[in-house]
């Protein structure tokens, strides 16, 4: 079958346990975008909050060292040493901020998408990983082209915003050099924030689009054909025709014991040849008769031909053998009901029972 009609077939929505299955391989929805859009968030919160003081602080580090470079004698190794490790920490105090905003904004996207999890199977090497033909095939495919337009229209309002804020502060970044070195930062920290709020304006509406975008194509990629379900449906339940098997077992074990369970009764009414139940009445214990085995056709004969063998009175009632065994379920009271045609046939088993045996009989 072709990829296409393979997909074409896929109309089913996807069940619980594929959406369960899916997950526990981490195969998750996620949007790349989204982490994209948060880590340019946080440089915007770095460049508002952090950077201009920091910025500033380094400034009037570098320019006390160089103006009195005096101060700074570098004659052996350990005095070089001493003002590196006095530029770096200062330096490392202005950019720590930003990787620290940078990297929680980050993984708070991803984090807020999916929780993490260790999935074995994603790290496992793969032939189709490092096949050329697999490769292409993800590079020109749907996934592929979407990816592909995201990277162009990132590249092209990038460069359009960046061309178009320099132009308009072309003038004043000519000015910089002339300035105040300590002015210099502050100012270059307020043009990058007008492009850092550009881009994230942009970045924010290809996140929601890409999120929008990535659910979707997850949920079709998932979606089931009528055959998946029906295999699925195997797995779970097991295979219908062993389950068919089993059932008829079953029935066939019910229906042995009930069948022993005849010549224990007190008596069967049948009709004549289709229907069959057998009663069971203990004047000692009290309460209604309980049917204990009842059937139909042949079972109905069996029931007949046990109960005739082990001396039960069989009584032949058709309407009544049709309604209790309509009504009435196996090791179940008769309702009220059937009381009074069911204690005339009782009756009637007890009179003949103490009815004394003829001369003929005694002979």
């Amino acid at each position: 079958m072709a990829e296409g009609e393979d997909k074409d077939s896929k109309t089913e929505e996807p069940t619980e346990k594929k959406l369960r299955d899916a997950a526990d391989k981490g195969n998750v929805p996620f949007s790349r975008e989204v982490p994209i859009f948060a880590s340019t968030l946080g440089m915007l919160v770095y460049l508002v909050f952090f950077l201009p003081a920091g910025a500033a602080r380094f400034s009037t580090t570098l320019r006390d060292v160089f103006e009195q470079s005096d101060g700074w004698r570098i004659q052996t190794g350990s005095d070089a040493v001493a003002l590196f490790r006095l530029l770096f920490v200062e330096a490392g105090s202005v950019m720590l901020p930003a990787f620290a905003l940078l990297m929680g904004f980050g993984l708070g996207a991803s984090v807020l998408q999916n929780m993490p999890s260790p999935v074995l199977d994603r790290i496992q090497p793969k032939l189709e990983r490092i096949s050329p033909g697999k490769g292409i095939g993800r590079i020109y495919s749907t996934k592929g082209m979407v990816e592909f337009a995201k990277s162009m229209f990132k590249i092209v309002v990038v460069s359009i915003i960046v061309a178009t804020v320099m132009k308009s502060e072309y003038f004043r970044s000519l000015d910089l050099m002339f300035m105040d070195p300590t002015l210099v930062a502050p100012d270059i920290a307020r043009l990058a924030g007008k492009v850092i709020t550009v881009v994230l304006i942009c970045t924010a509406t290809l996140a929601v689009l890409d999120l929008l975008w990535t659910r979707y194509s997850w949920h079709a990629d998932l979606k089931m054909s009528k055959q998946d379900l029906k295999d699925e449906m195997k797995q779970s339940d097991g295979d219908p025709i062993i389950k068919a098997r089993q059932r008829s077992l079953a029935r066939d074990r019910a229906r042995r014991r009930m069948i022993a369970e005849v010549p224990r009764a007190t008596l069967v009414i049948a009709n004549p040849t289709h229907f069959a139940v057998a009663l069971r009445y203990s004047r000692e214990a009290g309460g209604a008769p309980v049917v204990i085995a009842k059937g139909q056709d042949l079972i109905a004969l069996k029931i007949r031909e046990v109960a005739e063998a082990n001396g039960v009175p069989v009584f032949e009632d058709p309407p009544l053998a049709r309604s209790m065994f309509a009504q009435v379920s196996v090791d179940s009271f008769i309702p009220p009901v059937f009381y009074k045609a069911v204690a005339e046939l009782v009756h009637r088993i007890y009179a003949e029972k103490s009815r004394p045996p003829t001369v003929g009989a005694r002979q």
